[in-house]
């Protein structure tokens, strides 16, 4: 991953792109739809809704860890696991989209995931 707040190039991301309800795939299945998106530069990321897991919550995936977006399928692609992500910092409002040390937590996690 380059920046984990970028899109990689390639992944398919449009500038004003919106993904709000695209299914987001982990490399093992889906694991909910997009609930929310920030564009705001240098923090990409989504806010996905996870109700599909016994437990439903949100949880923030940084840009970085989108793989591949496809409008014409309405899906998003990320470089994790349903587990890896579950393992991520819990998510729980969004006052914590503009908390440095959260997003730093956050950012670092992805970051330490095998590529």
């Amino acid at each position: 991953m380059g920046s984990v707040w970028q899109y990689a190039p390639g992944s398919g991301y449009g500038v004003l792109q919106s993904m709000v309800g695209f299914t987001v795939e982990a490399t093992d299945g889906v694991i909910g739809h997009v609930d929310r998106q920030q564009d705001q530069p240098g923090m990409h990321h989504l806010v996905v809704d996870t109700g599909v897991w016994k437990f439903g919550r949100s949880v923030l995936i940084p840009a970085g860890a989108v793989t591949s977006i496809d409008p014409a399928a309405q899906k998003v692609e990320v470089a994790a696991s349903r587990e890896e992500i579950k393992a991520a910092p819990r998510f729980r409002t969004d006052s914590e989209t503009a908390d440095p040390g959260y997003l730093s937590g956050v950012g670092d996690y992805y970051l330490s995931l095998p590529a």
